[in-house]
């Protein structure tokens, strides 16, 4: 289960119930209306139930790398080659600031996480 899959596949739902709604209410069909709103209220549930999924989990994850032994801000060399950075230090979790994992954690450079010091 992918659930930013499931995010974009609610939210097209969304925007094509959106602009039924829409047309319904140009040709003044109450009953219409009233089931695309019931549909669209609906879909913003099933949407937020998913968004708070993905909270728990990135809360839940960043727990796990803030418990690992050692952590440090990545130099600009460190970050040009990643792929032999990984390779060299096992263990690597490599965390983004612009990434919705970052934003959780409240990192404001790219950070290191490892179970030993690298």
């Amino acid at each position: 289960m992918n659930l930013n899959k499931d995010i974009q596949q609610l939210n097209n739902k969304l925007d094509l119930l959106r602009r039924k709604l829409d047309d319904a209410k140009a040709k003044d069909n109450q009953p219409l209306v009233l089931q695309f709103k019931r549909e669209l209220a609906t879909v913003n549930k099933k949407i937020a139930s998913i968004k708070g999924m993905q909270s728990r989990n990135n809360s839940a994850q960043g727990e796990i790398l803030k418990a690992m032994a050692f952590s440090r801000a990545l130099t600009k060399v460190e970050q040009a080659d990643m792929g032999k950075f990984k390779k060299s230090v096992r263990g690597l979790v490599v965390v983004h600031p612009l990434t919705t994992l970052g934003k959780e954690m409240g990192i404001s450079e790219v950070t290191g996480y490892a179970p030993k010091p690298f």
